[in-house]
């Protein structure tokens, strides 16, 4: 069955931070191992918890299955990471939206590695939000308009191959069809000049970065 916005929750060391949007309410929920705890930390009911369960308080997983979860267990030798296989399982549910919460600390490799996957092909056909800590990413495939307030950063990084054709309005540093290769600084701290900021890809992925609680620094 269809659904319109699924929340994968991942996972963190607790304390959890606040996350700075209000979620889609009556949206599915599917919890990557330690992310239980984190679901349920945000008052969320749990459709589907899934992992090896490492890292999940034994309390958590008890009362996530308790409360109705479906739980689907993997090995720990396994070649797909907790979030891979919750995103696998959002994607096919065929949503328009995969918003994804989860911590913006903890292992560099895990914070790059998941910030990679999110811009896979597979999961191309769904817009993708991502809210971290407290900062957020948007993925943009072809054009999306993001809301702001003047003065906000938005940092623009090409994913997977250069992004090109990128156009953007309502941004101090405007972009006009140019392209963004793979490691470039360019669109590094931009910021929103009005309360909207239209940004447009003709091929290619970009990852709009919004940093935590922050607003104009130096390029």
């Amino acid at each position: 069955m269809q659904q319109d916005t699924v929340i994968v929750v991942a996972g963190g060391s607790p304390p959890f931070e606040c996350e700075p949007v209000r979620l889609p309410e009556g949206a599915t929920v599917i919890a990557a191992d330690g992310g239980v705890d984190r679901a349920l930390a945000l008052g969320l009911h749990v459709d589907l918890a899934i992992g090896d369960f490492d890292s999940v308080t034994p309390a958590g997983l008890a009362a996530a299955e308790a409360a109705g979860a479906r739980v689907e267990r993997h090995p720990a030798s396994k070649d797909a990471t907790d979030l891979e296989l919750a995103l696998d399982a959002a994607i096919a549910l065929g949503p328009a939206r995969i918003v994804v919460v989860g911590s913006g600390g903890g292992r560099l490799d895990h914070l790059l590695g998941s910030v990679l996957l999110l811009a896979d092909k597979r999961y191309a056909a769904a817009e993708i939000d991502t809210y971290l800590g407290d900062a957020q990413a948007h993925l943009i495939r072809d054009s999306r308009t993001l809301t702001g307030a003047p003065g906000d950063l938005l940092s623009l990084l090409p994913v997977h191959g250069a992004a090109e054709g990128v156009t953007t309005e309502g941004l101090e540093y405007p972009l006009r069809g140019e392209t963004l290769p793979p490691g470039t600084s360019r669109g590094i701290s931009n910021v929103f000049s009005a309360s909207e900021a239209r940004i447009t890809v003709q091929r290619g992925c970009l990852l709009a970065v919004r940093p935590a609680s922050e607003r104009r620094e130096s390029r």
